[in-house]
């Protein structure tokens, strides 16, 4: 177990302290003057019923003290009593109103404030780039966003709730404690409170590390889960339900090891911290009961001094879950900040501008790019598309047409050379207005779980049911989903899987075309399709590049007869361009790969043939 001083410990305050630096703007925002107010009227209500709470016990005491007999007659007596109980009682019920006031007039600041990191979490997840999302897992980021805002509600609330009013009440009964009874009593209570303190801080730090491992053991069965339901066909194909049930429980142990180790530190805590408190409750009841008993003290001051040690150690109790829960927060929040803080890698300038397309012409101007230094994947690759033209790019794996298409929609900046539309380097342009006027049909068009109507309608913000259906029947698609039970609402499954290849692809060219974009980037639309499908389709992507400026990313050559130019690609750089006949006339590169390609295709018609 290390000291609060270790090395460690202290990065880890310094973390914190970040942290809740970040959480306290949403409790007193700029120019929101409604969440001051109700700040400000919670912990109004907040004081005011530490003060009743305080005076709570004094008046139980001269109600004790009343019905003791030594006041006077006994009907006297009574009335006081009765009085003074029901002096009690409302005391009771302004402590409570008080308190409920605090949390009606918060509640709309927490949720507020719930809401904003949500949705900030969220909106910076989305603008990281590409590479950020290839190398994370979908699983573990999700849990991360959902314990960190779940942190941010914790600590907003028990940060204003719990701690600083805690404080004010042993300030309080300190006061009381000193000026109405035995300063030894405050010594006593004194004593404790830093014994507990101590204890909780130094038990918690080792709770902490073993939060820390119970997370990451959270997010990889979480991970592990996700991951094979996404891959639910593969799990079948290969038999594999035994292998993937294996790899979530090893995942699973790791967490049920690290919640036994939780539970056994909870039940060592909570031991140590009842076992403080309740010797110095009964060290002060013994000297309260000698005062008594020696005429120091009244009965009433007994049980005054009962209250207040009562008023003492429940919330210091409640102050120990407390500090677990926040210090647990932090861990939670810590991560998700910390995604916060990671700056995106492809990010605006700040005097960056909206794209002006006047023709769509793209241009590739010596452009130089890695994804990591030590393998380089384009090498000085020079080519300008015409407005209106389509281009194509073939090539074999491996050989960089992909990233090109990458590049091009600005997932990421090129290392060196520039990529220009109509001569505005898209590096200085907004990536929103880039994105705009940009449409991309790509080689697998993943769908989201909702309906036909709202994938289509996703290409364009307000698109009417005519515009919608008008793209369908643009992608050939119309017929298909008219037939179908529920037609444009019949849902299509996660990530489309209710419908075929061919259909989705469709559907994908339909949202493209709603969108209407001066430039389309296919990249290698139909590689994963059937010949007759790929057929079929061709004809709605040949439509729909007219009057568009086209730059194709192909791994089938008779995908690109028709382009307007080909450019051949080969270990990331350009070794022949030009028409089809031009390229077949010079029996080069391009010669071969379409050859080859022939070839295997005839194998396969003949194979098809003897099956």
């Amino acid at each position: 177990m290390k000291s609060i001083d270790h090395p460690e410990n202290q990065h880890d305050r310094k973390v914190e302290i970040r942290v809740i630096a970040r959480v306290l703007p949403y409790l007193w925002p700029k120019g929101q003057a409604w969440v001051k107010w109700r700040v400000i009227i919670a912990l109004v209500s907040l004081v005011m019923a530490k003060l009743v709470a305080v005076a709570t016990p004094m008046i139980m005491g001269a109600a004790v003290d009343n019905l003791s007999g030594d006041g006077g007659p006994s009907q006297i007596l009574m009335l006081g009593a009765i009085g003074l109980t029901v002096a009690y009682g409302l005391s009771r019920i302004l402590e409570s109103a008080f308190q409920q006031l605090r949390d009606i007039v918060f509640a709309k600041v927490g949720q507020r404030a719930l809401r904003k990191v949500g949705l900030e979490t969220f909106q910076h997840i989305h603008n990281m780039s590409l590479r950020y999302h290839l190398s994370r897992q979908t699983g573990g980021l999700s849990r991360v966003m959902e314990r960190g805002v779940k942190g941010v509600s914790f600590l907003l609330r028990f940060l204003l709730f719990s701690i600083g009013p805690l404080a004010l009440q042993l300030i309080l009964i300190s006061i009381a404690l000193a000026t109405l009874f035995n300063v030894r009593y405050l010594g006593v209570i004194a004593l404790a409170v830093v014994a507990y303190v101590l204890f909780t801080a130094v038990v918690t730090e080792w709770r902490v590390k073993i939060r820390k491992v119970m997370n990451d053991q959270d997010k990889d069965a979480n991970q592990k889960a996700i991951d094979s339901l996404l891959n639910f066909e593969t799990v079948k194909y290969f038999g594999a339900e035994m292998r993937e049930a294996g790899r979530y429980d090893a995942a699973m142990e790791g967490y049920e090891a690290a919640a036994i180790k939780t539970s056994y530190s909870l039940g060592f805590i909570n031991i140590g911290q009842s076992l403080i408190i309740n010797t110095a409750m009964v060290a002060v009841m013994i000297m309260s009961a000698q005062d008594v008993a020696a005429g120091r003290a009244s009965v009433g001051g007994f049980v005054a001094v009962n209250a207040y040690i009562m008023q003492v150690m429940m919330p210091l109790n409640f102050l120990g879950f407390v500090y677990r829960e926040i210090r647990q927060a932090l861990v939670d929040m810590s991560e998700m900040f910390s995604l916060l803080e990671r700056p995106p890698e492809v990010e605006d300038k700040d005097a960056a501008t909206a794209l002006k397309v006047t023709g769509g012409c793209i241009e590739f101007r010596d452009i130089q790019f890695s994804y990591d230094a030590e393998r380089p994947i384009l090498k000085g690759v020079s080519l300008k598309v015409e407005p209106g033209q389509t281009w194509a790019i073939v090539g074999p794996s491996g050989s960089g047409k992909s990233t090109l298409g990458r590049l091009l929609f600005r997932f990421y900046d090129v290392n060196d050379g520039a990529l220009l539309i109509d001569d505005q380097d898209i590096r200085d342009i907004t990536q929103r207005s880039l994105h705009e006027a940009i449409g991309v049909v790509p080689q697998d068009t993943v769908l989201f779980n909702d309906t036909i109507y709202y994938n289509i309608a996703y290409g364009r913000t307000g698109a009417t049911p005519d515009q919608v259906k008008t793209a369908a029947k643009a992608a050939q698609i119309h017929d298909f989903v008219e037939s179908l039970p529920m037609g444009y609402e019949t849902t299509v499954g996660e990530r489309g899987l209710k419908l075929s290849g061919g259909e989705k692809q469709r559907v994908g060219i339909a949202r493209t075309l709603l969108k209407d974009p001066p430039i389309l980037l296919l990249d290698e639309a139909t590689s994963a399709l059937d010949s007759e499908t790929e057929y079929d389709i061709q004809d709605s992507l040949i439509q729909m590049g007219r009057g568009r400026t086209v730059l194709t990313i192909a791994h089938r050559l008779s995908t690109v007869v028709h382009a307007d130019r080909i450019v051949v690609l080969e270990k990331g750089q350009i070794v022949e361009q030009g028409r089809h006949d031009e390229l077949m006339l010079k029996a080069g590169r391009y010669a071969h790969l379409w050859n080859l390609q022939l070839a295997e295709n005839g194998k396969a018609s003949r194979h098809n043939e003897l099956v």
